[in-house]
């Protein structure tokens, strides 16, 4: 009797345990974030009370307290001298002055981080509710964040959930919301809408994914930097140019598509306050162009230039050097970006997203701290040694804590010279160990695989043995 040869297709026996372990990992990583954010807002609350003058403003000694004790934040800061303590809504009273001063309620801000700013101050008269209640609003954004890395990237997400950076700056400004728009334009491209059963589901998704980055950009600016490497992933068909249109070398239409919604998006974002409030509005764009390259702004062009030229023409030649440089090296990452799209057939989006911030990190007029909250998700997405987010965490905690040290030494007369005690020090380690980091990291990012594409891969072939039919013997 001829033996039957049976194929044994084996049972995922562990799938539900799998899937349980999945998501208990997930819910565990959230857990771990929502106790940083909750240590975040511990470290800034510092700063308030415990009595509050007639302004509600936190007493005694705020200014003295909040560069000391290194609790400073923006969100109280701004509590005086935006009109958010008056909860005035923002733009449409506003304007600036011949000194640049906002006044009327306008901030420095896109139009979404106003509307958050002032959603923060209805329900309280002082900065110390002002804080609380601005916490709540964001805290759900970097929740959100930790899940979406977790989906996309597993246990790297624990770089963004416990990483000293969330502690330092969740609650420093208005960023947690920008930071979710961006990973959930990725979230959307590679696990999102229109992934079977549409017809050229790239394009769906990336046009979503863009709108998202159109919304970012109405929180804060940097995430329009990524909608140009997602026009050129979609231009060359995704991964292995498997989403092309029949017959087509490259996808123009899909491109055209994603390059219009978020300047839709943004348009329909801005156009009330435009429309209501040309002057408020108008006035948040001039603050920002007129701002000076000064101690304040932590760049390399004030630490690096200010000690061989004079004040006026550091600021001319700054506001040339600047957006210009950006510009090239948006460009650079962008070529690098198709070249590897030549070698490998994949346009490198994420990559040459990463390369993009770091372009702008490095070169902007300003480098506010809590920017490094823009940058840890690239640490989580793409697949580098963890030694570069340490190094960088670490030149970033000299930083966060050394600049507020200096200016409580500056301003209350302390030994603020740079060779006179840990501030001054940590401050310089801070400013060029990021600019190198950055200038390495530039690189370190167009050579790297991400962590999310795995299921865009075409899967192996297996080839079935000839006795074998359908599991069936034969």
């Amino acid at each position: 009797m001829a033996q039957e040869v049976v194929a044994v297709v084996p049972e995922h026996v562990d799938g539900p345990r799998s899937n349980h372990f999945a998501r208990t990992a997930m819910a565990v990583l959230v857990l771990l974030c929502g106790l940083t954010l909750l240590i975040g807002f511990v470290n800034k609350d510092r700063c308030t009370g415990p009595s509050f003058d007639q302004w509600g403003r936190s007493q005694p000694d705020y200014e003295e307290r909040n560069k000391r004790d290194v609790c400073y934040s923006d969100i109280q800061h701004l509590w005086i001298g935006r009109d958010v303590d008056r909860h005035v809504f923002p733009y449409v009273h506003g304007n600036i002055n011949a000194k640049g001063t906002l006044i009327g309620g306008s901030v420095e801000y896109p139009v979404l981080t106003g509307l958050l700013i002032w959603a923060g101050a209805i329900f309280t008269d002082t900065d110390a509710g002002f804080l609380l209640f601005s916490a709540l609003l964001m805290a759900p954004f970097g929740l959100a964040t930790a899940w979406l890395l977790g989906k996309l990237s597993r246990w790297r997400a624990l770089l963004w959930a416990i990483g000293p950076p969330l502690v330092l700056y969740a609650f420093h400004n208005w960023d947690l919301p920008v930071v979710l728009c961006a990973v959930a334009a990725v979230y959307v491209v590679h696990r999102g809408w229109g992934k079977a059963g549409a017809d050229r589901p790239l394009v769906r998704r990336a046009v979503v994914s863009s709108v998202l980055l159109g919304i970012g950009f109405a929180f804060k600016i940097y995430p329009a930097l990524f909608v140009l490497p997602l026009m050129l992933y979609v231009l060359t068909g995704g991964p292995g140019g498997r989403e092309l249109p029949a017959g087509k070398r490259y996808d123009w239409s899909g491109m055209a598509r994603v390059a219009l919604a978020p300047i839709i998006t943004v348009v329909l974002a801005n156009l009330p306050f435009a429309i209501f409030g040309y002057e408020g509005w108008k006035a948040s764009f001039e603050f920002q162009g007129q701002r000076k390259v000064d101690i304040t702004t932590n760049s390399i062009w004030y630490w690096g230039m200010r000690p061989f030229m004079a004040d006026d023409t550091m600021q001319s030649l700054v506001s040339v050097l600047s957006p210009v440089c950006m510009a090239l090296s948006f460009v650079l990452a962008c070529w690098i970006g198709w070249r590897r799209f030549k070698h490998e057939g994949t346009y490198p989006w994420i990559p040459v997203s990463a390369a993009m911030l770091c372009g702008f990190l490095l070169l902007h007029k300003v480098h506010s701290p809590q920017y490094t909250l823009w940058l840890v998700p690239m640490f989580v997405l793409l697949r580098i040694p963890l030694g570069w987010a340490f190094a960088y965490f670490a030149a970033d905690l000299a930083m966060g804590i050394g600049i507020f040290r200096w200016y409580y030494a500056i301003e209350f007369g302390q030994p603020a010279g740079i060779y006179d005690g840990f501030s001054a020090q940590a401050v310089v380690i801070g400013v060029w160990g990021r600019a190198a980091l950055l200038v390495a990291l530039f690189y370190v990012f167009l050579r790297a695989r991400d962590t999310v594409t795995e299921g865009d891969e075409e899967p192996p072939v297996v080839e079935q043995h000839p006795v074998l039919e359908a599991g069936r013997p034969i």
